[in-house]
């Protein structure tokens, strides 16, 4: 059972760590798709690189601003939260700026290292600061973990369940779609067979080639 609720909680628990470098006055961005009502959460650093003013922004498709911060602190480890309204793709994009003051040749070769981990579902949450902001036993959080990890796994397979009827629903759609179709064409090619039978014996009587 353990086994089970392990291999479970490692499908639904969602941690991304990558790690990659910034030229300056350059914007990369990082996308990922996200259910609805879950927690994201996600730490980074950036290194540093003097003469480099940094930012981040995270927005959904609507173009919505979920978190942003307009002058990173070099060298420091850094948080950002949100929780997500309806299955969406955020995307994270990290922006260096040379400061004109400091914009030189050496500045233009020196590339920022930029670290992202990114948390989702019961990975983003700290039980550690809820058990201690509800004064609970260690034995009481881990069952208030097990209860949220039990909850994610009942709204998985309901997503799982809804979009397999979906998908049914989708390929007797078509199935019919294609019925139909393969019935008219039928129809029609028989009644194209019938116009050039008729045709031909018209044309061959007018030629006084058949009686």
């Amino acid at each position: 059972m353990r086994g089970i609720i392990f291999v479970l909680a490692t499908l639904l628990a969602y941690v991304h760590g990558i790690r990659f470098y910034l030229e300056p006055n350059s914007l990369k961005c990082l996308k990922e798709e996200v259910q609805p009502n879950v927690l994201v959460a996600g730490e980074y650093e950036v290194s540093v690189t003097p003469g480099v003013k940094t930012e981040y922004i995270i927005r959904d498709t609507k173009g919505d601003i979920l978190s942003r911060k307009d002058d990173i602190p070099h060298g420091k480890k850094l948080k950002f939260s949100f929780v997500t309204e309806t299955y969406d793709t955020f995307e994270i994009c990290f922006m260096a700026n040379a400061m004109q003051s400091s914009f030189s040749g050496n500045t233009k070769q020196v590339k920022q290292e930029i670290y992202l981990i990114t948390k989702r579902g019961i990975e983003a949450k700290n039980y550690e600061v809820i058990g201690e902001a509800a004064n609970l036993k260690p034995s009481e959080v881990e069952l208030k973990r097990l209860e949220d990890l039990s909850e994610a796994i009942v709204q998985d397979f309901a997503r799982m369940r809804k979009n397999e009827e979906e998908m049914r629903d989708t390929n007797e759609a078509t199935n019919t779609r294609v019925l139909y179709f393969s019935i008219f064409s039928m129809c029609w090619l028989v009644v194209l067979s019938i116009w050039q039978l008729l045709y031909l014996r018209r044309f061959f009587k007018a030629k006084k080639l058949i009686e």
